[in-house]
């Protein structure tokens, strides 16, 4: 029924010349069933759900009329309105919003191997944007939700009035106006949450680390390698490395790198793993020291990659 009420509209806008046709435009879309998946995937949800919104709701209206599915009119009926909610639509712009910010961060962590500069650079962008939402979004925020319930004749509660939940008695729910419930309970309020997780996720000392460890990438002739980075590693394992150790470290890690951009078994390496396999293979004793110190460092990529692909941000 979706995808018949879509062709039909389609039809229409083109015949009134509101859509061009060509390729690559105007291509059907679905809705996913509820189900645990990846970021990704929700997110095409939500934007197919704002995107097909009056249809969506025209076939929930043809279903709660037709006669022959009386046994779900309670259900059809209680859908409908609240699809129709100013509820509905707020919460459903605001996964829209998030979503759209965090995507290409939840893409990044959910690659079999990393580049880790990327991803610390999209960790860095999704905190300021949540940070800028939080304090200057939401005016604009709440104009494109009115946009939206306005053209779609969705009904816009005052923000000074008092919330009337949808569905909900109001004996269960706290005396608030929609001011209180929209922005500082629900908008700010969701921020805040995932603000919070991605401070835990990624703090300073997590930050820092994973920053110096992709300065052993060693694709493009190991471009990324800073041996003050490497430096700054080694020494958050004082227990590894002694402090005698630290003082040969600029000497050996200047003939390490000599060493492995003038073998050509290291010219065709794209990433960590392989380095690390490379290393142990080699047993050079100019790389010795090397592998000792980077089989720690290697063993805490491994486990944040796996922290990364175990618990997608949600």
């Amino acid at each position: 029924m979706l995808r018949d009420a879509r062709i039909e509209n389609l039809m229409r806008a083109l015949d009134c010349g509101e859509l061009e046709t060509g390729s690559g435009l105007n291509q059907e879309m679905g809705l996913a069933r509820p189900d645990d998946t990846r970021w990704s995937s929700h997110y095409k949800a939500v934007c197919n759900i704002i995107a097909m919104y009056p249809i969506i709701r025209e076939v929930l209206f043809t279903l709660g009329e037709d006669t022959t599915v009386r046994a779900d009119w309670t259900k059809i009926h209680t859908m409908l309105g609240a699809f129709e909610s100013f509820d509905f639509v707020f919460c459903l712009h605001l996964m829209f919003t998030i979503l759209g910010y965090t995507n290409d961060l939840s893409e990044c962590l959910q690659r079999r191997e990393q580049d880790i500069l990327n991803a610390i650079t999209l960790v860095k962008a999704a905190k300021k944007r949540m940070e800028h939402l939080r304090n200057h979004g939401w005016d604009q925020f709440l104009d494109r939700v009115i946009l939206f319930c306005n053209k779609h004749g969705v009904q816009v509660p005052a923000m000074e009035g008092n919330y009337v939940p949808f569905g909900r008695s109001v004996r269960f729910v706290h005396d608030q106006n929609n001011d209180d419930h929209f922005r500082r309970a629900i908008y700010i309020g969701v921020i805040d949450q995932i603000s919070i997780e991605l401070a835990s996720r990624f703090d300073e000392v997590n930050m820092e680390l994973l920053s110096c460890i992709a300065a052993f990438d060693p694709s493009n002739s190991f471009a990324s390698f800073d041996a003050q980075k490497v430096r700054r590693l080694a020494e958050f394992y004082p227990n590894d490395i002694s402090s005698t150790d630290l003082l040969k470290l600029d000497f050996q890690l200047d003939n390490f790198i000599d060493v492995l951009r003038e073998d050509d078994d290291f010219k065709d390496l794209h990433n960590l793993v392989d380095l690390s396999v490379k290393l142990v293979e080699k047993k050079d004793i100019r790389c010795m020291m090397l592998c000792t110190c980077f089989s720690n460092w290697y063993c805490f990529y491994r486990w944040q990659q796996q922290v990364l692909k175990g618990h997608s941000l949600h």
